[in-house]
């Protein structure tokens, strides 16, 4: 072989191992909107949440999420037992309207700067 020859030989390619993807467990919440508190005129009942559940626009369609889980998970600016992450826990109570929101009531109330901000409400306790 000439000199020429051996520069055209190309090397090997290595072989590289593609990784198996992980099967993810499957996600059991769906998104809501905190959109703030049940309300009168001039009074507003801090106790009890407006939620906005993604995908649910009539009362008919909020039956299925009454009795279910919701949790607020919001960032903290001190560390507690190894994380920063907190969560506040709730449960649906009642629909609220005819435009598919749902009232809610936390453990301690939502803070008003939560406002707009994204909520889980859990697919548990299944009613089915």
């Amino acid at each position: 072989m000439s000199q020429e020859q051996k520069k055209e030989v190309k090397p090997k390619k290595k072989q590289i191992k593609k990784k198996k993807k992980q099967n993810k467990s499957p996600r059991l919440h769906i998104d809501g909107i905190f959109m703030g508190y049940r309300r009168g005129l001039t009074t507003q009942k801090t106790g009890t949440s407006l939620i906005k559940i993604v995908g649910v626009s009539t009362r008919k369609e909020t039956e299925w999420y009454l009795g279910k889980k919701v949790a607020f998970v919001y960032n903290a600016s001190r560390h507690h037992n190894g994380s920063n992450v907190r969560t506040i826990w709730g449960k649906i109570t009642t629909s609220h309207g005819n435009s598919g929101i749902v009232r809610a009531k936390f453990k301690r109330n939502l803070p008003a700067i939560a406002m707009g901000k994204k909520v889980r409400v859990m697919m548990y306790p299944s009613n089915i």
